[in-house]
């Protein structure tokens, strides 16, 4: 499926409701990942109903353990287009027996994709069609590829526009949960750090805190590149492979457990949650640069 206006070229796949092309026509250059398996073999997955993983890949829900796979089961669930038009289109998943066999309750999984000049918005609605609060962490996970097949991690830099630093988090490799008890600072000059491969030796920078609104790829002479604006979400991870040419900017509503946290689903840090009958909707901006 695709969607076009005079700057964006868009298409998205009804497996996962994945974008899988984003081509930017003035600046002639593929912006998305391809998904070549030898790094990753996804673009942009929809991180739903949780981002990252969870505690010996469990969670306990009303007293019970249910397993979780990484990510959850969103990015590789089979969506219906709802709606189509030339620079919107709409896609859903409903629970099923299949998914509740993980996952107890009943929803309805909304994904809309809008093309606005040099801007594609990506809107999440969760609708509770059942009888009973439901809680969940929902995120995106687009890859963003280099502009030239030589190019590498030292040809960019990012910026956090305004910030002076940030304070980040990293993933325990043994237990592949967060370590909250240590905590780094990425220092930032004129809102900008270079993007080096030792950035991503522990895997993903993890921001909580909602501590920007907004996020560049850029050249390494500061010419923005594609970027993010992602006002309101509490979590953010700036994530790569190991010699791979992208850099993932993955807004988030919530993470992957703490080591440790073995609770309700109800009580985890930043868990959402919808009543019966309610709507949770949040939305994020990916916009080409100059």
């Amino acid at each position: 499926m695709k969607l076009e206006n005079e700057r964006l070229c868009v298409e998205i796949a009804e497996l996962g409701a994945e974008v899988t092309r984003i081509y930017d026509k003035k600046q002639k250059a593929e912006l998305l990942w391809e998904g070549d398996p030898a790094y990753w073999k996804r673009h942009s997955p929809v991180l739903f109903p949780n981002v990252g993983k969870t505690y010996h890949n469990t969670v306990r829900i009303n007293g019970t353990q249910y397993p979780t796979a990484q990510h959850g089961f969103a990015r590789d669930s089979v969506f219906k287009c709802t709606c189509q038009k030339e620079q919107m289109a709409s896609f859903l998943l409903v629970s099923n027996e299949e998914t509740k066999e993980v996952y107890p309750f009943d929803f309805e999984l909304v994904i809309t994709y809008r093309l606005e000049g040099p801007a594609l918005q990506v809107a999440w609605e969760v609708r509770n069609t059942g009888n009973e609060t439901m809680y969940f962490t929902i995120g995106g996970h687009p890859a963003f590829r280099f502009a030239e097949a030589e190019e590498r991690k030292s040809d960019y830099i990012l910026k956090f526009p305004g910030k002076e630093s940030l304070n980040y988090i990293l993933i325990n490799q043994a237990e592949e949960t967060v370590d909250t008890e240590h905590v780094y600072t990425l220092a930032l000059e004129d809102g900008c750090c270079a993007v080096t491969e030792e950035m991503f030796a522990n895997d993903a920078l993890i921001f909580d805190g909602g501590q920007f609104d907004e996020v560049w790829l850029c050249r390494r002479d500061g010419t923005p590149y594609v970027g993010m604006k992602c006002a309101g979400f509490p979590n953010f991870g700036i994530w790569s492979v190991k010699n791979a040419p992208f850099v993932c900017l993955e807004p988030w509503m919530g993470r992957c457990d703490n080591i440790g946290f073995h609770k309700e689903i109800s009580e985890k840090p930043d868990i959402n949650q919808a009543a019966p009958g309610e709507r949770f909707e949040k939305s994020y901006t990916i916009l080409a640069g100059n």
